[in-house]
């Protein structure tokens, strides 16, 4: 099979757990032998056209607008320019099988490439509008979700990482059930080991007795950052000797730096913007516990990562996240939005360390068995062979080629009688 893979941002440009999703879903596709070629957003320093680890990588800039006006802006320029790498490939390459879109930003280009080459259309949606916002409150919300729909519209399939996000497709954008598909997102455990080159304690002088308590991820309002600052110091009255160690870049950044100075926690809590893959495996080795206080979480991939560590997490009850974790088996989980559930639930986690050595236990065994790369990308490969092979697409596929062979036929007809002779 041949799939074309469109994708806003893939490695090394990350925003969110979008990017890496997408590479190790690719790189799992290609292992299993499909071939993969995927077209991303591109930079300054990035080569135009690379293979990474088997899959075929092409690098757009958005076509150029004068000054840049808006995010929006900006999406739609980009998908002129995915668009046409879209063509020229499938030109020189010949027609993909299936074209797999990974959220609303692709979604003009993939509508393109599925219309010109009457080629299926899969769709990823990772995550809504409606549901980051708790709701759509602005014209810029409204039309983002707008978008979200017609992805969902046009794609033959719907691909949804947890049954929370099945019923919020379902919900937003009425999307009958038999069209979506749950597929979960994995972890590559050995990705996740540690290197033992950063020493966060001796970068902050923390005593070995110094229990350290760690989130990664954006620091947005959705990620529920700003509940673990409120829950610090009902934790610290119980175990003084603990450090909050954020790690993460976002708009709300700036909100939390404030707050931690407003509570006196300045030196408790550490924001250390961005931080390596090599960083974060030895800070979850380090950490005490993982920390992930969501009011949002459409999967929760930053909870396995934690899982594949060996380090025991505590997540709210929300999304994803409540499928992932089996409460007081593999990890702990609190209400949502509620600084005293957290702070109680750390401070079980802090007390009691053999305890917690053993829900990590469990939870390691449970990323590894039920989260594996290779797993999903079978699951994947199935969906794509059902679509691909399926009786409908075929008969879409010969209805499209028939229209479109009429339509050539009648505009040569019309070209010739254009240029016959006319009667005087």
């Amino acid at each position: 099979m041949r799939i074309l893979m469109l994708s806003w941002e893939f490695p090394p440009q990350s925003v969110g757990g979008l990017s890496q999703h997408v590479f190790e879903l690719s790189r799992a596709l290609v292992a299993g032998g499909i071939q993969v070629d995927l077209i991303t957003a591109g930079g300054s320093k990035l080569p135009e056209h690379e293979v990474m680890e088997g899959i075929a990588v092409w690098r757009v800039n958005p076509y150029h607008g004068g000054n840049e006006r808006d995010f929006i802006d900006w999406v739609q320029r980009l998908n002129f320019a995915i668009l046409e790498q879209g063509v020229v490939l499938s030109n020189r390459r010949g027609r993909y099988d299936l074209v797999h879109a990974h959220d609303w930003l692709v979604t003009y280009a993939a509508r393109g490439i599925k219309h010109i080459y009457v080629t299926p259309l899969l769709a990823t949606i990772h995550a809504t509008e409606f549901g980051r916002n708790n709701g759509l409150h602005t014209g810029e919300q409204r039309y983002i979700s707008d978008i979200e729909w017609l992805l969902t519209y046009e794609a033959w399939k719907v691909i949804c990482c947890s049954r929370y996000m099945e019923e919020e497709v379902k919900h937003v954008f009425q999307v009958p059930g038999d069209k979506i598909e749950i597929i979960p997102n994995g972890i590559r455990p050995e990705a996740y080991q540690p290197l033992s080159q950063y020493s966060f304690r001796e970068q902050f002088h923390l005593s070995p007795e110094e229990k350290i308590v760690f989130y990664i991820g954006r620091l947005v309002q959705e990620k529920g950052v700003q509940i673990l600052i409120e829950a610090a110091p009902l934790i610290l009255e119980r175990f003084p000797q603990t450090t909050f160690v954020i790690a993460g870049k976002g708009p709300f950044e700036v909100n939390l730096k404030n707050r931690t100075r407003e509570l006196g926690l300045e030196g408790k809590v550490h924001f250390l913007g961005y931080i390596d893959d090599q960083a974060r495996n030895d800070l979850y080795h380090d950490a005490a516990a993982a920390v992930f206080p969501s009011l949002y979480e459409p999967f929760g991939i930053v909870a396995l990562e934690a899982m594949a560590s060996g380090t025991p997490v505590v997540v709210s009850s929300v999304g994803g996240l409540d499928e992932i974790v089996e409460h007081e088996k593999d990890g702990l989980k609190v209400y949502p939005n509620d600084a005293r559930s957290l702070a109680e639930q750390v401070c079980r986690i802090l007390a009691a360390e053999d305890w917690a050595a053993s829900l990590a236990e469990n939870a390691h065994a449970k990323a590894v068995n039920n989260y594996s790369w290779k797993k999903i990308a079978r699951q994947t490969s199935e969906l794509y062979e059902e679509i691909i092979f399926s009786p409908e697409n075929e008969r879409w596929q010969e209805s499209a080629l028939k229209k479109r062979t009429r339509g050539e036929a009648a505009a040569k007809k019309e070209e010739q009688e254009l240029k016959a002779p006319q009667p005087v």
